[in-house]
């Protein structure tokens, strides 16, 4: 007999970045498996394109109160939102994509939910370990979120041993063993992200019946090499360090660069491309839904990054048959595997960035190689069945922990 359909609610940030994204595919993909889905964020995320009957989008809004700083009473009308749609939807599990604020706010719905609450799922991305989670003014209340969470989940094993390490965090079952034999990962599930590898693949193999790019193919050419970043442009992504590689590898042969994204780091890079006469050879694409055409037609992805938790950004890339040329550093290990489908370099080193671009820009066997590889990696390791079983599968179990609370 076929497991029950559930109601799920999906609470992420609608920007563009990869929590957003792996959040929304999520959703997308539980409404095609025939659950009903309840997308909660401020705005509708980037990637919710699917109209569905069962699949709903809910906008949290915020009251602007002079006594409450900018932002400050999202979590609290974030917390409303869920209980009313909890309580005429029945949601069975809620999916919280962030500890702080998502799963903090998940947990006070469900107090007030008392016996009606929900399971919940908490998936840790990434900066709400490292950066949030970490600062002392977060601290407590991040590791309280994920405690209280019936399921924790990381897209890697760098994160999952970073939320032990710098949270002390104990789930469920740790306890009762003496803390000199207890493991502190304990209890916290690995689920990598994963790709359509139907859409995000080598332009020959791009199926005819997908719908186009969202914002128009464009043939970029193949007469010079086409390098390509993606990202939200902040500091963590060392957007200079991808000007600086560029301006390296441009200096050795003509190449362009195209930049997808936005973000605080922007103005910074194009100043660089203008004072450098380089302008007419970097284009800034800005934020795009979807630039399948823009990989397909890469030369190498760069991702110099000062930290990454998985790297989906290079996952996107490899499926089309792009090398990854990134900084050795979070779970990008655990997804490019060195000198095989990419390439690993130390973080801030961008000559020999820079260098790894041109070894393989110079030898097309290798290249070609490298390309296959990446594609299969993905193949073998990041397609999105068996991780939505595994996601699907703890759906299951944190709605069953909500049915055997006494009095639900």
């Amino acid at each position: 007999m076929s497991e029950p359909r559930l109601r799920i609610g999906v609470v992420c940030y609608p920007t563009f970045g990869g929590s957003g994204i792996v959040a929304t595919e999520i959703a997308e993909a539980m409404a095609e498996r025939g659950h009903e889905v309840h997308v909660l964020s401020t705005a509708p995320p980037v990637r919710l394109r699917h109209s569905r009957e069962n699949l709903r989008f809910h906008q949290v809004g915020a009251l602007e109160y002079p006594l409450l700083e900018p932002g400050g009473s999202y979590a609290i009308a974030l917390a409303s939102k869920l209980v009313d749609v909890a309580m005429w939807a029945g949601l069975d599990v809620v999916h919280a994509h962030y500890a702080v604020p998502h799963a903090t706010s998940a947990w006070m719905a469900r107090e007030v939910l008392g016996d009606r609450r929900f399971g919940l799922v908490t998936t840790l991305h990434g900066t709400d370990i490292t950066l949030v989670g970490s600062d002392p003014s977060f601290q407590p209340i991040t590791r309280f979120s994920i405690e209280k969470s019936d399921i924790v989940t990381t897209p890697s094993q760098f994160l999952r041993v970073e939320t032990a390490a710098r949270l002390g965090v104990h789930r469920p079952g740790t306890r009762a063993a003496p803390s000199s034999e207890r493991d502190p990962t304990e209890g916290i599930v690995v689920i990598p992200n994963f790709v359509d590898v139907e859409r995000y693949c080598p332009r020959p193999l791009m199926s005819p019946g997908l719908p186009a790019p969202a914002y128009g193919a464009r043939d970029w050419g193949h007469a010079e090499a086409l390098l390509v970043h993606a990202s939200n442009f902040r500091p963590v992504k060392r957007i200079m360090d991808v000007m600086a590689i560029f301006g390296r590898v441009v200096a050795d042969r003509p190449c362009r660069l195209v930049m997808v994204g936005d973000g605080p780091e922007r103005q910074r890079a194009e100043s660089w491309a203008r004072d450098r006469g380089l302008a007419s050879r970097v284009c800034f694409l800005g934020r795009q839904e979807e630039f399948v055409d823009v990989l397909q037609q890469a030369s190498a992805f760069l991702l110099p990054s000062e930290s990454e938790s998985f790297g989906l950004a290079a996952l996107e890339a490899m499926a089309c048959g792009v090398p990854v040329v990134a900084s050795r550093v979070g779970g990008l290990p655990e997804v490019i595997e060195d000198g095989v489908s990419g390439v690993l370099e130390t973080l801030g080193d961008t000559d020999a960035h820079a260098k790894a671009v041109l070894s393989l820009l110079d030898s097309p066997e290798r290249m070609a190689a490298m390309r296959v590889a990446a594609r299969q990696r993905v193949l073998d390791r990041f397609q999105p069945g068996p991780v939505l079983d595994a996601y699907e599968a703890l759906y299951q179990a944190a709605a069953g922990k909500r049915a055997l609370r006494p009095g639900s």
